[in-house]
């Protein structure tokens, strides 16, 4: 019986430790995605400025 609960509790530790790293990887995902777009939108910016004759 006792050998179980130690099977029980070790799986639950597994389990938790996935949950945490997929936690986090979630958020590093959106970091990652923020950034992304942001840079898009001021790449996109900068190259219309580039473009654009000066008066």
């Amino acid at each position: 019986m006792g050998c179980l609960l130690a099977v029980i509790l070790v799986g639950a530790l597994a389990f938790a430790g996935a949950g945490f790293a997929v936690h986090l990887l979630w958020i590093v995902a959106a970091v990652f995605f923020g950034c992304w777009v942001a840079g898009y939108a001021f790449g996109r910016g900068h190259r219309r400025a580039l473009r654009r004759p000066r008066r």
